[in-house]
């Protein structure tokens, strides 16, 4: 039986599938939205070459908690897209076994499907059609009755009610995005997944993609976003997993794996012009920026703020102003995936 989620309103809270009501009221922990377990694929290899296919996942395994918005991150090639379209069924996996709203994708695949969304990286629909009629046939792909379907409250959410007679070639390419997610709303999934939704979308298209997607996040959906923009996971994300050549190397809370980083800055200004930028077989780095400023790279868990501004001084510069940079996202990827 198909979760109840999936025919709720967009504007009204999503409910839990019977099963994590039951065990709320019994105190007990609400199941993951979706379950991984040693999930591994292997590619075929191509034919007479007699080598073993890519191992594109290698017995990867986390849970994605309800109602929150989860990071999928790692390089190119890391096995993100693999995964999400294994959880898609366009992808078989090897081994390993994944649930979606507490339905197995292999034993209950329909209602797997309909309890996720995926907004995928590419543009994908007719262009010859109006947004309205893309709502409109999706739902039919779906099976939900003409009466029932909700192309007109989607289009107000995503605020493309003024092109629902457009052409869906004609739209901008952040109108465009928005539609994919409205696309993949259709069938009121309680699960939302954007693979790479804000790739070439300038600054002010992207702010309002995150606008729509923190209030489909409040609604109750749940949002699974893989991006190469790690600003925008450090600041959206509840929790993050990163995944580098195939095998999950984190799964934290953000704040948390932020956390985890030990390299600090601190810029100096100096009085006078530097000639040459002070050194300490304790510094990560040390480089000037300027005639007058120095950036020093530290390792926080090996000393501080102050004991760095001590050697500087006690190496005759006179310090003007000093700022500090803590550490963020990106370094934390950069120490754990070994990119450059």
């Amino acid at each position: 039986m198909v979760n109840a989620a999936t025919t709720d309103p967009l504007h009204h809270r999503l409910r839990l599938p019977s099963g994590g009501e039951r065990l709320k009221r019994r105190g007990m922990s609400t199941p993951p939205a979706i379950a991984i377990r040693d999930l591994v694929k292997r590619y075929a290899a191509p034919k007479g070459s007699g080598e073993e296919g890519k191992l594109a996942l290698k017995g990867v395994g986390f849970d994605v908690p309800q109602g929150g918005i989860f990071g999928l991150l790692g390089p190119n090639g890391a096995g993100k897209s693999t995964l999400i379209n294994i959880l898609a069924g366009l992808v078989t996996k090897t081994s390993g076994s994944a649930e979606i709203w507490g339905f197995d994708i292999d034993a209950q695949p329909r209602n797997a499907k309909r309890s996720i969304g995926i907004v995928p990286q590419e543009i994908v629909f007719d262009p010859f059609f109006t947004p309205f009629e893309v709502l409109e046939n999706q739902g039919g792909f779906y099976g939900i009755p003409a009466a029932l379907r909700r192309s007109e409250e989607l289009l107000a959410a995503v605020r493309l009610s003024d092109k629902r007679n457009a052409y869906a070639r004609t739209l901008s390419g952040g109108m465009k995005r928005r539609l994919l997610v409205a696309k993949a709303m259709v069938h009121s999934p309680p699960i939302l997944v954007l693979d790479e939704p804000t790739a070439g979308v300038d600054v002010e298209l992207r702010r309002q993609l995150w606008e729509l997607v923190t209030e489909l996040n409040r609604e109750g959906v749940t949002v699974v976003l893989t991006t190469h923009y790690l600003e925008e996971a450090e600041q959206l994300c509840d929790r993050i997993a990163i995944i580098n050549h195939g095998e999950l190397i984190a799964n934290k809370p953000t704040r948390e794996l932020v956390g985890m980083a030990r390299e600090k800055v601190v810029a100096i200004t100096t009085a006078s012009e530097i000639s040459a930028a002070p050194s300490h077989p304790a510094f990560l780095k040390c480089e000037l920026t300027g005639e007058h400023t120095v950036e020093i790279t530290y390792d926080k868990d090996k000393m501080t703020a102050g004991q760095v501004l001590g050697i500087v001084q006690e190496q005759g510069f006179a310090i003007d102003d000093v700022t500090t940079r803590e550490a963020d996202l990106e370094d934390v990827f950069v120490q754990l995936t070994g990119a450059g």
